[in-house]
């Protein structure tokens, strides 16, 4: 996303850039994404809920990430929602694959399969790394959540040509996903997610219940804890909470007469359910919001770039 953001306003802005495209089609992660492009309310906020995060980078969201937005609309962007569901945060849900297509036409000349292509030295280079959650999901054994192409590499050139990292980067903004035999892939990155830590008890694969904060709304710390521990936990809940809401539906939804519990003789337990789940990562930088950043700080250079 940053690199498309780059190069649109870049040519707004009377410049000509061309965008070399890793992968074999555009919008990275953001096409598969739910659309979401949101910050916090206020920058306590932020720094509340991400300590440890970088604060130039939070403050640009907070400041520019509302104009980003119309910015956004004003190349065609389809909004499906106007605000979040979440009191904390503000932001627009777009059609993932509307965006993808407009910013494509807005930047211009693009062109896929390329790899990593360092500069001819004839111009300015914008890098748009990516994040890594392929390496980081081959590191430490997790499913991958995201485009198969995000495996680190502009990151390490990036490294190699003298820039630095930010605070956070041990972190990944995560989602419990089905674990087998439940399969799931790409269409169902989004709508798979088991978000109904808070209404389960967790339990790791050693038969440990895991704390849950109750204010842990994302449930990211409860994924990055699962991680920890090995990658897979239980989540078990009672037949009067299968009908609670979560984002995509309820959890009677969300899981299916599989994850009824056994007893010894394989015979279910009367009032328990679980899925098991694996920790399935996504983007790196904790809860950095990723498309937001990529959003902002791909107009800030591209506006450099111009003036």
């Amino acid at each position: 996303m940053a690199g498309l953001c780059a190069a649109a306003r870049a040519r707004e802005l009377g410049l000509a850039p061309a965008v070399l495209e890793k992968g074999e089609r555009p919008g990275g992660s953001m096409l598969l994404s739910s659309g979401v492009v949101w910050r916090y309310r206020s920058f306590e906020e932020f720094r509340r809920q991400c300590p440890a995060g970088e604060p130039r980078l939070q403050t640009a969201i907070v400041e520019r990430l509302d104009a980003a937005l119309d910015w956004l609309e004003s190349l065609g962007a389809p909004v499906v929602s106007s605000q979040t569901a979440n009191p904390l945060t503000t932001g627009r849900r777009f059609d993932p694959r509307g965006l993808t297509e407009a910013l494509v036409r807005a930047a211009g000349d693009v062109s896929f399969g390329r790899g990593l292509v360092p500069g001819d030295g004839t111009g300015p280079l914008v890098l748009a790394t990516g994040g890594f959650p392929v390496r980081l999901a081959r590191e430490h054994g997790l499913p991958v959540r995201a485009n198969p192409w995000s495996a680190g590499d502009g990151l390490v050139l990036g490294l190699a040509r003298g820039a630095k990292t930010t605070p956070g980067m041990d972190e990944f903004y995560g989602r419990a996903m089905p674990a087998p035999p439940a399969r799931w892939g790409e269409a169902e990155y989004v709508d798979h997610a088991q978000l109904y830590g808070r209404s389960a008890t967790v339990l790791d694969e050693d038969g440990d219940e895991i704390p849950v904060d109750a204010e842990d709304w994302s449930e990211n710390g409860l994924v990055q804890e699962i991680a920890r521990r090995g990658g897979r936990a239980w989540y078990v809940v009672s037949p009067a909470d299968l009908g609670r809401p979560t984002p995509y539906g309820t959890i009677a939804e969300a899981i299916d007469e599989r994850a009824r519990v056994l007893d010894a003789g394989g015979k279910p337990i009367e009032g328990l359910y679980a899925a098991g789940v694996d920790a399935g990562g996504w983007s790196t930088g904790g809860y950095a919001s990723g498309l937001a950043a990529a959003l902002v700080l791909g107009l800030a250079v591209a506006e450099d770039l111009a003036s």
